[in-house]
């Protein structure tokens, strides 16, 4: 049976034990209604047969575009292995527990930052962030921060995978996964 998700974590795997920062990390490129498109680096912070899942405040510029075109490609670039991963398919939200349990795992500042930060939207200065942030500690001292409710996860659920390996001379092996259905997958050669 022909499947990208065995190939994906044997590549995953390999980037976590070489890669020095973030192996995880992963380009996301998304477009609003305007059509124009953006790509930033977010983390890979859950993946299987059923998709690629990073989080996010769901008020920022990607969180918006995402609510005009739910539709996104991943890459992922491991220089020193000389290797990339493309990914591309529909995002849809992770389940409330999911999300409440991801926030949950996250360090304190980084859950107090969700609710400080009006991601993406213009800052006047930076003490101005400072300041809010200092209010948010202040308002859950010696609680639980609980999750904002614009805050939470996307899935993306792929249907191409493009593995990319460097050869030299720039005659590259490309292998490409599109899906066929629910459980189903056709693979084929790209030209480099």
């Amino acid at each position: 049976m022909t499947d990208p998700f065995p190939l994906f974590e044997t590549w995953f795997a390999e980037a976590q034990a070489s890669e020095p920062n973030d192996p995880n990390a992963m380009a996301l490129a998304t477009a609003g209604a305007d059509g124009l498109p953006q790509v930033r680096m977010v983390l890979l912070k859950g993946h299987g047969r059923e998709g690629f899942v990073f989080y996010t405040n769901l008020e920022s510029n990607k969180g918006r575009q995402i609510a005009e075109r739910p539709f996104a490609s991943l890459l992922f670039h491991w220089k020193s292995l000389r290797r990339q991963i493309r990914i591309t398919g529909k995002l849809w939200a992770v389940t409330d527990a999911e999300a409440d349990a991801y926030f949950a795992s996250r360090g304190r500042d980084s859950q107090l930052g969700a609710w400080a930060s009006d991601q993406s939207r213009p800052l006047d200065a930076r003490e101005t962030f400072e300041a809010r942030f200092d209010e948010v500690v202040a308002r859950y001292e010696g609680q639980s921060v609980p999750r904002p409710p614009h805050w939470s996860g996307l899935r993306l659920v792929p249907e191409r995978i493009e593995f990319w390996e460097d050869r030299d001379h720039r005659l590259h092996h490309r292998r490409l996964f599109t899906r066929t259905g629910p459980d189903g997958w056709d693979e084929g050669l790209l030209f480099p």
